[in-house]
């Protein structure tokens, strides 16, 4: 096997063993097999192409064609046209496959079932690194800059996934297969400088070089494996994910995911340690009664509630009016003031609810339809200080009873339940709810019946999912934590006709005296937020012995027999359980199972109505790409250009236009400038220690010229040597057509590649780069002397009354030592 084989296969063996890492994210590891034959079709198309007489950057290109056909093939094979031909459908049928997985992304936690989605884009992103390792390392020569992507590999799987300890062994393959290919490419490059004598006996191919440079890998892979065993109290995270994922952190500290905030949280109540995670002072008079708010989960598909795509914009310091508020409700505003411990490294701010004007220093971003602030990339709450102004919404039990139509935009986001969703729990609710004909009393009697008559006991050894069966084994059970109440609440409120979510944050706290209170990892929790026109979003409290229930729910204060004046929600649909959306008709479940066949087919028909390849994406995608062929084509048309402009233009003197029209010394050098970039252009560099003559003699040799082609470049290096050396008053004509004729010489004799990268890739456009490179360093240069030249007519003064000042003063000193 030649050292360029095995360099094919050592990228292609550390594409594979990289990819290894992704393996948690998805259930299901068939996917894997599928990947390792794209990475082994990619690198066989490259070895085929670099057979060919084809310029370098012409292989990935051709990989890229065989990738996309090859994923088109294997993920919309039945939308080509005759099963083979790729076309507009297939083209949709990749794009309706795209969004699903990236819609996956959004809804599934991690590990995810391996759906269509995202085997898509799991498959097309390990292939597509794999051909960028493959031309970086083989197709290129630098295995070195290899690592580079395999390392963006490595950081995406180890970054999501949380591999209970098993990083290490990620790592290790990555590292071996990396550790393989630059053994590989270091042979390649000795091979290259010809056989090296190892002083071994007969037979012997590796010799010491060889055998030293595998020791070298190894000792490397083992001092990474074992140096941090014994440095663990520097917490370098160096192979595993930090502590947690969710909305706050405690302990190690944590970033904040959107794949499952209520399993973290869960997590969280269930090993609490009561670290201090910050501290805040409220200027209202419920301060020990309010909820600080991180988020909202408004979109329930019956395997979670999660977090709908959302759209977020730059934090206004004072934030849009809450929504559906009316005037007439007492809504007092009140200040706090907040101090986060590091501890606590959430991307989430906490606030109370509704705020209307926070500005915390760094980077963050306003989600408007949760009225959330989102830390933007890196930025955390760890160690903020802040200060949030927030209103104290005080409806009465008059105005929730008589709160008016809800919105149809709220209704049909916040009223959505899926299609499977049990009718066992849309009875129960209907029960629990009977005699009551608000949704405010509704409200109430959920509230009431899960915190006092229902029986029901706060546990956290259960359990933490939130879907139907979730839902239906925790009002069996009657035992659970905020997460189950919260959840079940919301959800049975829905099937009631009342708008609600899922809110995460902390309860008050601890007082520290006056309104100063201490908040723990212990008061995480979760609560149901339910919509009232007229007042918006309210907090109710479901969870038995945990919070404090606000005082408009109280069922004492709020009697069920007050009359009705007004249509109060959204009214139910006609089932006891609000029909689905066509997005969230088939759960995790059911697509796990494969039973989403025909709602994908219709998805499919659908999306087929709005083409993918008109939408902005495929016309950025098209934009990207007359970007890049505008970007290769430069030098050829740039050569042209050049070309045209030495030998002639219309409306132009040219060398040669006329036998009659003498030239100027311009002229001739740039005739000659020309002859020696055309024969750079076919393979043979300019050689500047040459005379022109001698140079003219050098290009007819090496380029095979027959007679005349010679003899024309002969007379263009005369004329240049009469313009160099000669006394002035000489001149030359008609050198156009010698320099055409040399030209067309130095063509017949070359071969078909070497015409083909002369007319696509010319070597002579790197005077482009040359003439670009000079005046950026003459105007960097010009802007320094200006500067500098600014900068001393500003201080001149300054140091001319200084020197003054240093003069006067040594000459006072002089005076006065000197005798009278």
């Amino acid at each position: 096997m030649t050292t360029r084989a095995k360099l094919t296969v050592y990228s292609a063996l550390a594409s594979a063993l990289a990819t290894l890492c992704l393996l948690p994210l998805v259930t299901s590891g068939g996917w894997y097999l599928h990947a390792c034959l794209l990475i082994a079709l990619s690198a066989a198309a490259g070895a085929g192409l670099r057979r060919l007489p084809l310029p370098r950057w012409l292989v990935p290109a051709g990989q890229l064609l065989v990738l996309v056909y090859a994923l088109m093939l294997g993920f919309a094979g039945s939308a080509l046209t005759a099963g083979v031909l790729p076309g507009p459908r297939a083209l949709d049928a990749v794009g309706t496959l795209l969004d699903g997985g990236m819609q996956d992304i959004q809804e599934y936690a991690i590990p995810a079932p391996a759906t269509p989605g995202l085997r898509l884009i799991l498959v097309g992103s390990v292939a597509l690194v794999a051909v960028v390792v493959d031309a970086v390392a083989v197709t290129f020569r630098k295995a070195a800059l290899a690592g580079l992507p395999l390392l963006a590999l490595y950081s995406v799987g180890t970054g999501l996934a949380d591999h209970d300890g098993r990083a290490w062994l990620w790592f290790l393959f990555a590292a071996f297969g990396y550790l393989l290919l630059l053994l590989a490419e270091g042979q390649d490059r000795l091979s290259r400088w010809g056989r090296v004598f190892h002083g071994g006996s007969r037979g012997e191919s590796g010799g010491r070089l060889s055998h030293n440079g595998h020791r070298i890998g190894f000792l490397a892979l083992a001092t990474a494996l074992v140096l941090p065993l014994f440095l663990g109290q520097w917490e370098f995270h160096l192979f595993g994910d930090r502590a947690g994922n969710g909305i706050g952190s405690g302990g190690n500290g944590s970033g904040v995911t959107t794949l499952d905030p209520l399993v973290t949280l869960a997590a969280k109540l269930s090993r609490p340690s009561g670290e201090e995670m910050l501290t805040y002072t409220m200027s209202g008079d419920n301060a020990g009664s309010t909820y600080l708010r991180t988020g909202a989960l408004d979109e329930f598909n019956g395997t979670e509630w999660k977090l709908s795509p959302k759209d977020v914009s730059g934090n206004p310091r004072a934030l849009p009016a809450p929504e559906g508020l009316a005037p007439s409700v007492t809504a007092d505003p009140v200040a706090t003031a907040f101090t986060v411990t590091d501890r606590m490294d959430s991307a989430w701010l906490p606030m109370p609810y509704p705020a209307t004007e926070a500005d915390p220093p760094g980077s963050w971003k306003y989600e408007g339809s949760t009225r959330t602030l989102i830390g933007d990339g890196k930025q955390t709450t760890r160690g903020l200080r802040y200060e949030v102004t927030s209103l104290d919404v005080r409806p009465t039990a008059a105005q929730l009873r008589t709160a008016g139509q809800v919105p149809e935009a709220i209704a049909k986001r916040y009223l959505t339940l899926p299609g499977d969703f049990p009718q066992a729990v849309a009875t129960i609710a209907t029960d629990v709810t009977r005699g009551k004909t608000t949704g405010y009393d509704k409200a109430v009697a959920l509230q009431t019946w899960f915190t006092r008559t229902g029986g029901f006991t706060y546990s956290t050894d259960v359990g933490n999912g939130t879907g139907n069966d979730a839902i239906l084994t925790f009002l069996e059970n009657k035992k659970g934590f905020c997460v189950h109440y919260a959840s079940t609440m919301a959800a049975m409120a829905r099937a009631l006709g009342i708008p609600a979510r899922v809110a995460l944050g902390f309860t008050p706290g601890q007082g520290l005296g006056g309104k100063s209170f201490k908040v723990t990892d212990r008061e995480y929790h979760a609560w149901p937020e339910l919509y009232f026109q007229g007042t918006g979003w309210l907090r109710f409290e479901p969870t038995p012995t945990r919070g404090s229930a606000p005082d408009y729910s109280d069922p004492v204060a709020a009697p069920s027999t007050a009359p009705t004046q007004q249509p109060t929600t959204a009214a139910p649909s006609t089932g006891a359980v609000p029909s689905a959306s066509a997005s969230s008709s088939c759960d995790g479940r059911q697509r796990q199972l494969g039973d989403c066949a025909d709602q994908d087919k219709a998805a499919l028909k659908a999306q087929g109505q709005r083409s993918w390849w008109l939408s902005w994406q495929a016309l950025a995608t098209v934009a990207g790409g007359l970007a890049l062929i505008a970007l290769l084509t430069a030098p050829m048309l740039w050569r042209a250009w050049v070309r045209r402009r030495r030998l002639g233009a219309a409306g132009r003197r040219r060398p040669g236009a006329d036998p009659r029209t003498e030239l100027t010394d311009q002229q001739v050098l740039a005739a000659w400038e020309e002859l020696v970039d055309s024969a750079w252009d076919l393979g043979i560099p300019p050689d500047d220690s040459r005379t022109p003559r001698s140079a003219a003699r050098r290009i007819a040799e090496a380029g095979e010229l027959d007679a005349d082609a010679t003899a024309a470049a002969g007379r263009v290096a005369l004329a240049t040597e009469r313009v160099l050396y000669a006394r002035s008053g000489q001149s030359a004509s008609a050198l156009a057509p010698d320099v055409r004729t040399a030209r067309d010489g130095l063509r017949a004799s070359a071969r078909r590649t070497g015409r083909a990268r002369a007319l696509l890739l010319p070597p002579s456009s790197a005077r482009l780069w040359w003439r670009t490179t000079e005046r950026v360093d003459d105007a960097r240069d010009a802007v320094r002397g200006r500067l500098s030249r600014a900068g001393a007519a500003l201080t001149g003064p300054f140091r001319r009354a200084w020197a003054r000042l240093r003069g006067g003063k040594g000459g006072q000193g002089g005076s006065a030592g000197s005798p009278e």
